[in-house]
């Protein structure tokens, strides 16, 4: 197999409200950033994907108001509804296949404009037994998040920690919409969601859009004098149903990794890993997923947090950046890309060859993917 690259990047900055700019405004600063990032025109790009859900998009067809603003018109394009890594994974394989040599992937978020999330996500539940009960998403994290410290012997005061890294993070991040200096006494005091989920706990929505350029390899070679290579890409989607979940455990997470670890020959991720960016549309989710990751052991990932001792979402995370719906894996995938190639600024570690991106479609869906990335 050929190796393909990313070999431009754009991102629009996060904010909670953008009265000021449309959705396809952003697509289009997004989209310029990442044609200039990678030395392309759109032109030059053969092919398009975009990463939304029509439910969220409020109209059927959502990718018919996309081509313009990437400058797709009369070209190749697809919508894959679902997270932006699934997008990075279609567009790999078109590569892959011989189909296109450079494609460019979008997601993008504009939830200011949703009125309804609550009853937007309750199509993804089970029509006959689950959606009759009316309950919002954060019921559902709250069980969840109930259920996996029960079973790991992590607390909710790890919890808080995830929260107070997290936001301290988004910090140094310029992009960032809800960064804050918080402790974890903040956290545990602040209003209970769904016992034990708390408001601090759960990731606040942002408008956002990011654009990559993909290439093969004598493209990314023969374009770019700074290629971050895929290493290995890959998505599952467990049992949809609430009935019939394993509450405890992400096993989408566990099932992913294992195939993009096999196809980046990573035998030890702890170690071999340098950059960590994970899901966290809630706080728990992060700790959940590290260990799913195989990142530390069962059980251990709050205390590494505490101690200072596990590097995750060095970004600020979705709880310091905002969450993005289906672009909040191309704001996870963003950072790792910038870290690999010395590009973070205040926040850029010292060790940064190998990345992995991971990402959650959300309540109620049991769906993920992970994406390695490296230098070489």
């Amino acid at each position: 197999m050929k190796r393909v690259a990313i070999i431009g990047a754009g991102s629009t900055k996060y904010d909670a409200k953008t009265p000021d700019q449309s959705y396809r405004e952003m697509i289009f600063e997004a989209a310029t950033k990442a044609y200039k990032d990678a030395g392309v025109s759109h032109n030059d790009i053969q092919s398009f994907v975009t990463c939304a859900e029509d439910f969220i998009e409020g109209y059927s067809i959502a990718d018919e108001y996309t081509p313009d603003q990437l400058g797709a018109v009369l070209k190749p394009m697809q919508t894959v509804p679902g997270d932006y890594i699934q997008g990075l994974a279609t567009a790999y394989m078109m590569i892959q296949a011989g189909l296109f040599k450079i494609v460019a992937v979008e997601a993008h978020s504009k939830f200011s404009n949703i009125k309804t999330p609550n009853e937007v996500a309750a199509f993804a539940l089970d029509p006959v037994y689950n959606r009759p009960l009316n309950f919002n998403p954060h019921f559902v994290a709250g069980l969840e998040m109930n259920r996996y410290l029960h079973d790991s012997g992590n607390t909710a005061t790890h919890c808080a920690a995830v929260v107070v890294k997290n936001k301290k993070n988004a910090l140094k991040n310029p992009l960032a919409a809800y960064a804050e200096e918080l402790n974890i006494n903040d956290v545990e005091k602040s209003e209970e969601v769904s016992w034990p989920l708390r408001q601090h706990d759960v990731s606040k929505k942002a408008d956002g859009c990011i654009v990559m350029v993909l290439a093969s390899e004598d493209a990314a070679k023969s374009l770019s004098k700074k290629p971050v290579w895929i290493k290995g890409i890959s998505w599952l989607s467990d049992t949809p149903g609430l009935e019939t979940r394993e509450w405890g455990r992400a096993v989408y997470a566990e099932l992913a990794s294992k195939k993009a670890y096999q196809m980046a020959d990573i035998k030890n991720p702890a170690k071999d890993i340098d950059v960590i960016e994970v899901d966290d549309e809630y706080s728990y989710k992060e700790l959940q997923h590290l260990e799913a990751l195989g990142l530390c052991e069962k059980g251990t990932a709050g205390k590494l947090i505490m101690d200072g001792k596990m590097g995750s979402n060095i970004s600020g995370g979705s709880l310091g950046l905002g969450h993005l719906l289906e672009a909040s894996g191309a704001a996870r995938t963003y950072e790792v890309l910038l870290q690999l190639r010395g590009e973070a600024g205040d926040r850029q570690l010292k060790k940064a060859n190998v990345g992995l991106a991971q990402s959650w479609r959300g309540v109620p869906t049991t769906t993920g993917a992970v994406i390695i990335l490296g230098n070489t």
